[in-house]
C-alpha cells in the first residue's frame, strides 16, 4: 500500500454563513490509497469548530505513514479498525482514509460500492440545496437561481420566521431548517409551531449539543421531527439520542468514515429511527461515499459540490435533487486535480 495526499481551499459560490459564523473558502484534505496499480481516493473537509485543520490531519499522517502503508489490505472494515487504534483523536482523517479503501476495494471488485451491498438506488431520496444566512432578499436570489425541489435553510437568528415566511412565499419546494445548535429551549418552543404552519419538514439541532434535558423537553412537545447533527456526531451517541430526536443526521467526516456509517444506520433502525446523512461541504469524492450509502437513508443533504465554485473530482451529477451515477466501481468518481 502506498499513500499519497492533496490539500485543497476551495471557494464558495457563496459566502456560507450558520449561526457559528461566515466561511468564504472550505479546506479539505484527499487521501490518495494505491495497492498494486489500483488508487483509491477518499476526503475529509477540515472543520474550525472541531478543532481538525488540514494541517493536522497530514501532520497525524505523515508521523504514522509507515504503519498506514504496511499494512496487509484485504478489505476495509479490517482496515478502519486498524486506522481508529492508530488514529484515535483523528476521525476526521480516519474517515478520508476509510472512504480511500472502500474506493479502492470497490475498484478490485469491478462494481460500485452499492452494487457490492446489495441495495437498490431505484428509489433514492433526493438531496436537499442549503440556502446559507444571509439578509432575507439575498436567500430569496439564491433560491431563485438554484429552482430545487426540496431546500435546508439554515436558521439561528432573531429573525428566522421572517426569513422562512419569505422564502416560502416563493416556492412550493420542500422546506428544511438546521438551527446548528442555535436556539435556546425557549425559542424552540415558539419558532417549531410557526414553521409547521409554513410548511416545514423537520427541524435539524435546534439546541446546543449538551442540552439533554431542553430536548426532552422539545421531543415530547415538538410539531415536527426533530434531528441530531452536533448531539450524534459519534457512533456510540447514536442510542443516546433515542427519546430525545426522532432521528439522526450522521456526518461521515465525524464519525470517521463508511464503515462506522452503516453501524450507525442499522443502530438508529432498530431504535425506530429516522436517518440522514449531511455533508461538511464536501467535494464529489466525499459526496460520492454519500451516494453509495443513499438506499439506507429517508434523507440526504449532499449539496457540497453544489456550493463551492471549483471541484477536483467527476463522477456523481444532479437531476434536479436526483443523484445520478457514473458506471464507475467503487465511488464511481476520476481525481481530476
Amino acid at each position: 500500500m502506498k499513500v499519497n495526499y492533496y490539500k485543497f481551499d476551495l471557494p464558495f459560490r457563496y459566502p456560507f454563513t450558520i449561526s457559528r459564523g461566515t466561511k468564504t473558502h472550505q479546506p479539505t484534505l484527499i487521501v490518495e490509497l494505491e495497492h498494486f496499480g489500483i488508487k483509491g481516493y477518499g476526503e475529509a473537509p477540515a472543520i474550525k469548530y472541531y478543532d481538525i485543520t488540514v494541517e493536522k490531519m497530514i501532520e497525524n499522517l505523515e508521523s504514522k505513514k509507515t504503519f498506514v502503508e504496511k499494512f496487509a489490505f484485504t478489505e476495509p472494515e479490517r482496515y478502519w479498525h486498524y486506522l481508529h487504534h492508530l488514529f484515535p483523536n483523528n476521525p476526521f482523517l480516519v474517515c478520508a482514509l476509510d472512504i480511500a479503501a472502500w474506493d479502492l476495494y470497490g475498484k478490485m471488485k469491478g462494481k460500485p460500492l452499492y452494487k457490492l451491498w446489495g441495495l437498490d438506488i431505484s428509489k433514492n431520496p433526493m438531496t436537499d440545496y442549503t440556502i446559507g444566512i444571509d439578509t432575507i432578499e439575498k436567500m430569496v436570489q439564491k433560491m431563485k437561481e438554484k429552482p430545487w425541489p426540496i431546500y435546508k435553510v439554515k436558521v439561528g437568528t432573531e429573525n428566522d420566521i421572517e426569513m422562512v415566511k419569505a422564502l416560502r412565499q416563493n416556492t412550493d419546494a420542500i422546506l428544511r431548517v438546521d438551527a446548528n445548535a442555535g436556539w435556546t429551549t425557549e425559542q424552540a418552543l415558539e419558532k417549531i409551531p410557526l414553521l409547521k404552519e409554513l410548511g416545514v419538514e423537520l427541524v435539524e439541532q435546534p439546541l446546543a449539543k449538551d442540552n439533554w434535558e431542553g430536548m426532552k423537553i422539545l421531543y415530547e412537545k415538538s410539531a415536527l421531527p426533530l434531528f441530531a447533527d452536533e448531539s450524534c456526531a459519534l457512533e456510540n451517541e447514536v442510542e443516546k439520542c433515542a427519546g430525545y430526536f426522532h432521528g439522526i443526521n450522521i456526518k461521515l467526516t465525524k464519525c470517521s468514515g463508511i464503515t462506522p456509517a452503516r453501524r450507525m444506520i442499522k443502530k438508529a433502525r432498530e431504535l425506530t429511527m429516522q436517518v440522514m446523512i449531511g455533508c461538511m461541504n464536501e467535494t464529489t469524492i466525499g459526496t460520492a461515499a454519500i451516494a453509495q450509502l443513499l438506499p439506507l437513508l429517508d434523507h440526504v443533504d449532499m449539496d457540497g459540490p453544489l456550493l463551492l465554485a471549483e471541484d477536483v473530482a467527476t463522477g456523481i451529477t444532479y437531476g434536479n435533487g436526483q443523484i445520478i451515477y457514473s458506471d464507475l466501481p467503487g465511488l464511481g468518481i476520476g481525481f481530476t486535480r
